[in-house]
């Protein structure tokens, strides 16, 4: 209350000078203008008795540094002028003034200088022999006047200013002091002003309420802080101004925030703009949600907004962490693309085939080539849906006895299927190392062999070589598969056990295979609890290490 008065007085005080400043300057700047035109004026008229008796010899006869008198001619051309040589000043005809006293026998004009703290005046009138003469005039122009009583000024508005502190100090201290001394902890008990009485009255019955409310309320807060304290979910609740009133600890871990983050504007703690529209809609009676990626996680946020007897109280946020939900449906969707994809591309081909020979458009000695490829897409959409059946199954978990399998078996036999493949390529393949018994699924292992030597003879070059080696380290066995192919970029290494991916997706045909392989050497290693190693090197091979555990009680 004290500031508020001081305020007050003061800027009272200072709106009264500057009000007064004002209009005094600007009362005196129009009559010293008002005044010094009129007797430029009267200059003028004496000045023409002088031109008009005399001509130049009065002009030359002049000695007045307050006024300059410039003769022009009819055609604008300067024939005298008091303060610098006629020839070195160019053609009037086009000044105001002059213009003027051509047309209407007398003209007046002003101009600024470029500071603006200067303006000349001119007047100028037409002579009986068709001539001009001008006079000028520099005055101060209102900045320059407001210069020069700045000073006074600006001593005046510190000595009220003073005067205005102590008046404001003594009348605030005065009225606030009888307040200050008020005991509201014991309103009844206050000798005061009379007129507070009442006020003092109702405020020890509002303590009453208050402390029996605040009881009230401290319980049912301890309940709200455990029930939320509990939930995986984040949870935060704010006010219509997006205040923060309470966050539980999953959320506070969740956006990074801190205790003292209550009482706080939300955008202390989130300042996204998804998050921000999602919260106005929230509040102007629509129900929103969105799902956004955080701390490496995707999470669903749902927000609502909290009203009483149709009163906006607030918004309150759940967090949902949607990370596996989302990675399950985005798997399927691309799943379910891929597959799309995969299974039209040999069935269009198969149904283009069978449509030549239905329509007779097929010659007798290409038929046996149009069957062999129809034969060879047949099976190749066979193989992939052997292969979507395999992913399926290792991606249920079903449930699989597992059994004692000697690796290097299983590799031994996966080398003489695909013998006959890497004779096509020129491709050799050579199996080295020594038995290791691990605890697992025979077909899964055999798959996962089966499809790293595949990938290694598909993508090898011609005469090139294929060494799968099985060999024991510590507890744990090893199984490599190198190749001396194409290598793979770095920039694909990352993403070569995805589903249908594939490096070049051009030479995918000529190349053969489903894209599924090495997706299915993914889920069958993790199935065993393994690890896939990798390592390449682009125009020199693939070396992939897959590690087991060893099963020391059949070894």
């Amino acid at each position: 209350m004290t500031r508020k008065i001081f305020r007050s007085i003061l800027m009272a005080v200072i709106s009264v000078l500057l009000l007064s400043f004002t209009v005094v300057t600007a009362v005196l700047y129009n009559h010293f203008s008002d005044y010094g035109h009129a007797q430029l004026r009267d200059e003028l008229t004496l000045a023409i008795q002088g031109v008009e008796l005399n001509g130049a010899e009065y002009l030359s006869a002049l000695d007045n540094d307050n006024y300059r008198l410039t003769w022009i001619g009819s055609d604008g051309t300067v024939l005298f002028d008091t303060n610098v040589s006629a020839e070195t000043m160019d053609n009037h005809a086009e000044r105001e003034e002059i213009k003027e006293a051509f047309e209407n026998g007398i003209g007046e004009s002003s101009r600024y200088s470029d500071t603006l703290t200067e303006r000349t005046i001119y007047a100028a009138a037409l002579l009986s022999d068709g001539t001009v003469l001008r006079i000028s005039a520099s005055l101060d122009s209102i900045f320059a006047l407001l210069s020069n009583v700045l000073v006074p000024m600006i001593f005046i508005l510190l000595f009220a200013a003073v005067i205005s502190i102590v008046i404001a100090r003594r009348m605030a201290g005065n009225i606030v002091k009888p307040l200050n001394e008020l005991d509201l902890e014991h309103p009844t008990e206050n000798d005061s002003y009379e007129e507070l009485a009442p006020i003092l009255g109702k405020i020890h019955k509002q303590h009453k309420q208050i402390n029996s409310q605040m009881a009230l309320l401290k319980q049912k807060t301890d309940q709200f802080e455990q029930i939320t304290a509990s939930m995986n979910e984040g949870l935060i609740l704010l006010d219509d101004t997006n205040m923060v009133l309470s966050i539980n600890p999953a959320a506070r871990k969740l956006f990074g925030a801190k205790n003292e983050c209550i009482d706080q504007d939300f955008l202390t703690i989130d300042r996204t703009p998804q998050m921000s529209a999602a919260i106005k809609e929230a509040l102007s009676g629509k129900h929103s949600e969105f799902r956004a990626a955080k701390n490496g996680l995707e999470y669903q946020f749902d927000i609502s907004r909290i009203e009483s007897d149709g009163v906006i109280l607030g918004a309150v946020i759940l967090c949902f962490d949607v990370t596996e939900i989302a990675n399950a449906e985005r798997n399927r969707q691309e799943f379910t693309a891929n597959v799309s994809h995969e299974l039209k591309t040999p069935l269009q081909s198969i149904i283009g085939s069978a449509e030549l020979i239905e329509n007779g458009l097929v010659k007798p000695e290409d038929m046996p080539r149009f069957v062999g490829h129809i034969r060879n897409e047949a099976t190749r959409l066979v193989t992939l849906i052997n292969d979507i059946i395999h992913l399926s199954q290792l991606d249920e978990n079903s449930t699989v006895i597992d059994e004692s399998v000697d690796l290097y078996e299983v590799a031994g036999e996966a080398v003489e299927v695909l013998t006959s493949a890497a004779l096509k390529k020129n491709v050799t393949i050579e199996l080295c190392g020594e038995n290791c018994i691990i605890a697992g699924v025979r077909r899964y292992l055999y798959e996962i062999v089966y499809n790293l030597c595949d990938n290694a003879i598909r993508y090898n070059i011609d005469g090139g070589k294929v060494t799968i080696d099985i060999h024991a380290d510590d507890d744990k066995a090893v199984l490599s598969v190198a190749d001396t192919g194409i290598g793979i970029a770095p920039e694909h290494q990352s993403r070569i056990f995805e589903r249908f991916y594939r490096v070049d997706k051009s030479h995918s045909k000529e190349t053969g295979g489903t894209g599924l392989g090495l997706s299915i050497v993914k889920h069958a290693v993790a199935f065993h609890g393994g690890n896939i190693e990798m390592t390449s090197v682009l125009g020199e091979g693939t070396e992939i290490r897959v590690l087991f555990t060893l099963d020391h009680g059949n070894s």
